[in-house]
């Protein structure tokens, strides 16, 4: 059975209240990871592991228990493109499907940021999550979960 697991961590809580509903909809198995406790309503779909705190640690194990065919959802791109290695799937919860074709990309683009940061040149963060990456981020999670269980009836 094909599972989604969260980056909770840095997930925004109105991305992760939408895929508690489409979890309980859809009867997907979703876990959150975190080095934090994350709270979760009571569902048999919904669970959290809470890994120590570190560099990481909640990537490391994400990494290691997804699958192929699986859905991971971060914002970390160094996370998206070694689940994407592996043979999963990553959204970010802006709605943003992570593929083979462009993950090398938004790699290098986060590492020339990096590089500009680090040289002291002030970029700014993310702007806000808004009302059309919510939207999208939905959409992009609806089709993944239609997919999949049309997969399954095959």
């Amino acid at each position: 059975m094909l599972k989604i697991w969260v980056d909770a961590d840095a997930c925004p809580v109105v991305i992760k209240e939408i895929i508690f509903r489409a979890a309980n909809r859809t009867k997907t198995e979703v876990t959150l990871i975190a080095n934090q406790y994350i709270r979760t309503p009571p569902s048999k779909f919904i669970n959290s592991i809470q890994v120590p705190k570190g560099f990481d640690v909640a990537d490391n194990e994400i990494v290691q228990r997804c699958q192929a065919g699986d859905l991971v959802i971060t914002s970390d791109i160094p996370l998206a493109d070694e689940v994407i290695t592996k043979g999963a799937q990553a959204l970010s919860p802006r709605g943003e499907l992570f593929t083979r074709e462009n993950i090398k990309s938004r790699l290098n683009i986060r590492d020339f940021m990096d590089t500009l940061r680090s040289s002291g040149v002030q970029t700014g963060g993310p702007p806000a999550l808004g009302p059309s990456e919510k939207q999208a981020f939905g959409n992009e999670l609806d089709k993944w979960l239609v997919y999949k269980q049309r997969q399954s009836q095959d």
